[in-house]
Order: structure tokens, then sequence, then C-alpha cells
């Protein structure tokens, strides 16, 4: 092993013994001597499966037929979801072919940022991991249940699925992707006519159609945001079959990759031989994978959020420095947009995560001595799923780049380091995405621009205001303000002033989009101005560096003396008032944004 991976790993399983040993007590006292099923009354088997099929009610009757729980996150909104409304029925019949039956346990809900980015409803985007990891639970509560399928793919989504399946570690969890749309209108191009539209270059129509263009059929959308570093991230902490991220959605290979994980589901149950329970899966080295897998990708920032949540929930404890330190020693291997003009569809056909992972383990950069849902040991995600006669088979990946102008080797990778920083100074700590940033411009030191929402910013820009070196400080957008929305609205304006040669950034205590992009943004800045952090009390033509290739986060003020800033006052409609409970339970962004601990 690399001694950094090494070092970071002996820290977080030491760091974690206690919270971690009683995780695992848990998850061995639920496991106990009989199947859910067993536990229950006749009464309760009943109604269970009073509305079942003939076949699979008597089947049921047997003690050694597994029952396998369907979680989804199912609707035909979401373009990543929609195809998932077959997934039941191709699981059911996969279960039926090796002795078990499979119900479809609950739904969960399922946002879209892509929507809702701008939008009041934005505000509820975070909170809804919390909601999944909630809903998930009830959906397994039942206790009839021998593993999970859990269908979902976007953003908060899997996180919070993952999340709920922990609750319940001692059943196998196995998730089950949809696939990415096929390629359209290339990022590049989408970008370009959102700056000029933000120029005013360009008109509703154009922007329309060029989103239309862009976002075009079932699948996920094609950037490496969070929709598809969270299928990465399933990869590379061994809950996917193997390879099975990134095929397109409503293919032959694709069902197949369904009902092989129905049927896998139902081997690796409490009470076989080959018992793998989810519990065991997420571990302190599966976590590390996890991480070392989102830097050399230059994967999602939101999962800096989001792994802490997922940690914690296994009883592993991550902190900020896990992510740097980890980040400083992994190389970056992928360039797909927002870091390169790629999309997921090519970076799967240069050779996709079965190289990645083949390039990681080779470096000594990743744990192979892992369980995983398809056996032990991350070197089975090295190979590629096809099809034999009509049955899914695997296969040995790509062993070189089939095109260096998306993936390389850790021998020459495009940046010695990975894509996730932490910046500490006077304003707190703070993540940057360095991964899409040119070295240029990742040190700004300018005068601040202060503002109390995204519509102050954007009003300020296109009166003509910030046209010049600036930091815009976005404050009041941390998760107990208002939900910790994203401000990935901004990223057009803040694109045309430093094409126009101006040094810019962005400081706030809220996020970006998993689609972060060239402008340095110091994001997830903690504590947040609601807590009375420091931005709280930052005034327009302050002096603050951002640098981060020296991890600083810096203001050239006196701060003490001064008066916090008052928050906007909270705003209803849209669901939002639904969700003060969180608001006031939610924890610190370094510590996961969460409102469940």
């Amino acid at each position: 092993m690399h001694p950094v991976v090494a070092e970071v790993t002996a820290r977080i399983v030491e760091r974690s013994r206690e919270r971690r040993s009683a995780y695992l007590a848990q998850v061995e006292a639920a496991r106990g001597a009989e199947p859910g099923r067993a536990k229950l009354s006749c009464a309760n088997w009943a109604h269970a499966f009073a509305a079942s099929d003939p076949a699979d009610r008597l089947r049921a009757l047997d003690p050694d037929a597994p029952n396998l729980a369907i979680v989804s996150a199912y609707n035909d909104m979401l373009s990543a979801h929609q195809p998932l409304e077959r997934y039941p029925a191709l699981i059911k019949d996969a279960a039926r072919e090796v002795g078990a039956t499979a119900q479809f346990a609950g739904g969960v809900p399922a946002m879209c940022d892509g929507v809702t980015q701008g939008r009041p409803g934005m505000e509820l985007s975070l909170f809804s991991r919390d909601v999944i990891a909630m809903a998930t639970g009830i959906a397994l509560t039942h206790d009839a249940f021998d593993g999970g399928l859990y269908l979902g793919v976007c953003d908060k989504i899997v996180p919070g699925l993952v999340i709920g399946a922990l609750a319940f570690g001692h059943l196998p969890a196995i998730f089950v992707p949809a696939g990415p749309m096929t390629s359209g209108l290339p990022n590049s191009e989408k970008a370009k006519v959102r700056a000029l539209y933000a120029e005013g270059k360009a008109t509703r129509e154009e922007l329309l159609a060029a989103e239309q263009a862009s976002y075009h059929g079932p699948g996920t959308c094609t950037f490496y945001g969070t929709a598809n570093s969270n299928q990465m991230l399933m990869e590379m902490m061994g809950l996917h079959l193997p390879g099975s991220a990134f095929i397109h959605p409503n293919t032959d290979l694709r069902d197949e990759l369904v009902k092989a994980a129905a049927r896998r589901c139902a081997e690796i149950g409490p009470r076989s031989n080959e018992w793998t329970p989810a519990g065991h899966v997420v571990d302190e080295k599966a976590m590390v994978n996890g991480l070392v897998g989102l830097m050399a990708t230059g994967g999602s920032t939101n999962h800096v959020l989001h792994l802490v949540a997922v940690a914690h929930a296994a009883g592993v404890v991550l902190t900020m420095e896990d992510f740097d330190d980890l980040s400083k020693v992994t190389p970056l291997l992928a360039r797909v947009y927002p870091n390169g003009s790629a999309d997921v569809n090519q970076f799967h056909a240069a050779g996709g995560m079965a190289f990645v992972i083949r390039e990681l383990l080779k470096a000594g950069l990743v744990h192979d001595d892992v369980l995983t849902i398809a056996g032990k040991g991350l070197h089975l995600y090295a190979r590629e799923p096809y099809l034999d006669d009509g049955r899914v088979a695997w296969r040995e990946g790509a062993s070189e780049s089939l095109d260096r102008e998306i993936l390389r080797p850790c021998d020459d990778p495009f940046e010695a380091e990975g894509g996730i920083r932490l910046l500490v100074g006077g304003l707190g700590r703070a993540v940057i995405k360095t991964s899409a940033v040119k070295p240029e411009n990742r040190r700004i030191s300018a005068p601040a621009a202060v503002f109390e929402s995204q519509a102050d910013f954007l009003a300020a820009f296109k009166r003509g205001e910030l046209d010049r070196d600036v930091v815009a400080v976005v404050r009041f957008q941390g998760p107990r303000a208002n939900g910790m929305p994203e401000l990935h609205g901004l990223t057009p304006a803040m694109t045309v002033l430093q094409d126009r040669g101006h040094k810019v950034a962005l400081v706030t205590d809220g996020r970006m989009s998993g689609a972060s992009g060239k402008v340095p943004a110091a994001i997830h800045v903690t504590p947040e101005a609601s807590a009375g952090g420091p931005l709280a009390r930052v005034q327009s033509g302050d002096r603050i560096t951002l640098d981060a290739e020296a991890g600083v986060l810096a203001i050239e003020a006196e701060l003490a003396g001064r008066e916090s800033a008052t928050a906007p006052a909270e705003e209803g409609g849209y669901g939002r008032e639904l969700f003060g409970v969180f608001r006031r339970a939610v924890g610190a962004a370094d510590a996961g944004a969460s409102s469940l601990y």
C-alpha cells in the first residue's frame, strides 16, 4: 500500500474503533438465527404476502426461500430514474429462477437538482437525502427480508439509500443503476450557450434548444456530476455488480445485469455460506477506496458531504483532513466534463471503471482486501460485463487506456494530485474542487463583494458592478440557514467574468453543483454564517485570499469587533415550511450536514 493511504486508513480505524464496534455488534445481533419472516406471527406473514402471486405465496412458505426487498426511487420525471419502472418485474422473475421471492418494499422520493437549480425547491435537495434514508428504513422495517436491491442513481438519492440500507446492515445490499443516456450535444457546447445567454447574447429559445439537445433521453445526464460520481462510488465500494455503472438503459446487457443482481442477492443472504451484509462491505477500507476513487476521477464535491454521512451510518468517522491527505497522493486519471471535454459514455468506452480500478490497485492506492457483493477483493471490479449466450458474464477490462485524452495510467496522469482540497484560514474551513480549474486560476487575492442570495449576485452582475477582479461572497446558504442549496446558477456569470480576463472566485457556505467548473470556488464554509461563522462579519471591500495550492482561505480584516450580519428571514412555500425541523437539527457541513445524528 502507498504509505499515506495506509496511514490515513489506520487513523480512520483507530478514530472509529468504538463507534464501529458498536455498529458491528448491532449487525450481528440483527442477523439472528432465523430469516426475518420466521420472526413474524402467522398473521403478520399472511399480511406480508396477501396480494402476492399464488406461486410466490406458496414459495414463501419454504423457510429456505430468500425474500428480497426492492426499494426504488423510480419516477418518470427524472431521466435517470425513468428506466427503473421495468426493474421490479425483472427482479421478481430472476428471483423465482433461484427459488426466491422479491417484493416491492417501498418507494423513496427522488428530486432532480437540474429541475430545481435556482428555484426555491433546491432548498429541500440536501435534506431529501435524510428523508430517503428514513423512507428506506420504513420500507425495510417489516423485517421480512433476506436482502435488498436498491434502485436509484442521482445526487442525494444513492447516499440516502446507502444510509438507509446500513441501518439494516445485516442484510446484503446491491445497488442497481439505470445507466447514462446516449451522448447528445457536447457539454462544452451547452456551457458556451449558457455563458452567451448570461451575457444577453443568446435568446431563451437558443438556450432551451441547447439544453434539450444535451438532456434528450432516458438515463443519467452524461456529464461527470454527482449522479455519475455516485455510480463510480458504488463500484469502488463494492455495492454494484462489477462494471454495471455506465451501461445504457433499455439494452439487453442492462436487463441482464438487473436480473443478475437479483440472483446474486439471493445467494448472499444471512443464512447462506456467502453471507455478505452491507455493514461488512461498507467498512473503513471501503470508505478509503471511495475517497481515492473520487479524487482519481475528479468527482463531485457533494460527496465531501455524503461520504462523511454514509461513513457515520456504518460506524466510521471521516474528517476533511482524510479527503485532503488522500487527494495529495492520488493522481488525476480522468478528464470528463467539467474536468475535460469528454462525457461519461466516452469515459466508459476508453476503459472506464475497470481501467481506473486496475491502475489504482497497481499503484497501491486502494485496498484489494475488501468484501464486496461480488466476492472478496476489489480486483473483481477490474472486470467488465458482457453477454455470453444471452446471460451476463465478466471478462478482464481494458489494461491500457483506449483514449489518453480521457483516461491515463497512474504513471502518466493528467495531474499528480486529485481534485478536492481543504482550505483553512480566517474564514473557517472549506473545500475546493481543483481538477477543472487551471493552475493559474487557483490563487486569487481580491476585494470581496458580499451577497445574501443568488438573486442579489445575479442582479449585481447584470448591472455591471462585478466587471473586475472580485471574490464573490454568497453567505447564509448553509444547511442551517436554508438547506444548503446548490449555487450552480452562478456559474455562467462567473465564467463570463473570468473569460473577460478578471481574477474571480466564489466563497460560500452553500454548495456548488457536482458539475463545479473552471472558476475557483471555496464551498461548504464551516462554521456557516447562520451559526455565527466569520462569513457573517465579512464586508464588501475586504480583501480575501483563496489559495488552493497552499490550502488557504484568508481575509485581511479584523473581524472580531464587527457585528454579524442578520440572516434573511426564512421563507415558506414550495414545501420549505415542512423542513423547519431539519434546519434546526442539521449538523455542520464538515460533519456531513446530516439531521440524522
